[in-house]
């Protein structure tokens, strides 16, 4: 009781405290958005203030000729570019919900069902986490090539299924779980499939959110790297890198290409940022 109450004042704090905390806080953020701002304030920038030096945060003579000039070099492109944001957006939409089925589906019996041979599966899954993809690249590309896939879109979709990280970081959500929980739906006669469906997924949605948008970033910004040759197949990041690499005279459409992709990634964590940071429903619970 007297540890209770010695816990409970160490929590209370005095309104200057509160403000102070607010204003440290407040801050790190203020600094941590400075060049999200920079880069936003770019885009609307006329060339004459982009090479002003020192550089300014904040545009003095907001324009939209940036985004008029990407616009106009889009047009001037032999491939429609609604060609390269579709190609964009089925390469992040089909690598990121493939490797979160996948990452799941084999995380759950890594989790709960304790099968010879699981710990040596999870160690060498923890392992795969040190090998940077530029590691991988050759192995990659071996495989791609001796499925005949290249120059393709699976060159790019199937090997994101396989990234370690989504694994682990499923495997270990879900042995927060209680096994009681899962017992008690076994008892109610529930099948595997409908446990893992109704029972496992919902708890750890925060998981699966977040690793919904690591996976977005990373394959919203991929360019097709080795796999892909022909120019029908690349992707929006691959157009915009072709764009920007015109030279000086491009600095302004070069800022509104900064801004356009980093548009879907920033929407997607606002949109589901309440889910990521929420804890798991079952965080409270014991066996």
């Amino acid at each position: 009781m007297k540890l209770a109450i010695r816990l409970k004042k160490r929590v209370n704090r005095s309104w200057q405290v509160d403000i102070m905390l607010f204003l440290v806080l407040g801050g790190f953020g203020a600094f941590m958005a400075v060049p999200l701002i920079y880069v936003i304030n770019n885009a609307f920038k006329p060339l004459d203030e982009l090479f002003v030096f020192p550089p300014t945060l904040f545009v003095r003579n907001p324009t939209f000729e940036n985004f008029g000039d990407l616009f106009q070099v889009m047009k001037n492109s032999w491939v429609p570019f609604s060609r390269y944001i579709f190609n964009t957006v089925f390469i992040t939409a089909a690598g990121t919900f493939g490797h979160i089925v996948l990452a799941s589906a084999a995380a759950y019996p890594l989790a709960k069902h304790k099968f010879r041979g699981h710990k040596v599966l999870f160690t060498i899954i923890v392992l795969s986490l040190m090998f940077s993809p530029h590691v991988t690249a050759i192995p990659n590309y071996i495989i791609m090539s001796a499925l005949g896939w290249m120059d393709s879109y699976q060159a790019v979709i199937v090997p994101a299924f396989a990234y370690p990280l989504g694994l682990y970081l499923m495997k270990q959500f879900m042995e927060q779980i209680p096994d009681a929980l899962l017992e008690a739906a076994k008892i109610d006669g529930a099948s595997e499939y409908r446990i893992f469906m109704q029972i496992v997924m919902p708890l750890v949605k925060p998981a699966w959110l977040t690793l919904l948008i690591l996976m977005m970033q990373m394959l919203w910004g991929t360019d097709g790297g080795s796999f892909i040759y022909s120019e029908q197949l690349k992707t929006m990041h691959y157009a915009m890198s072709q764009i920007v690499s015109g030279g000086i005279a491009r600095a302004g459409v070069g800022a509104a290409v900064a801004v356009i992709m980093m548009t879907v990634p920033i929407v997607t964590f606002v949109l589901s940022q309440s889910n990521v940071i929420q804890t798991m429903a079952s965080s409270g619970m014991k066996d």
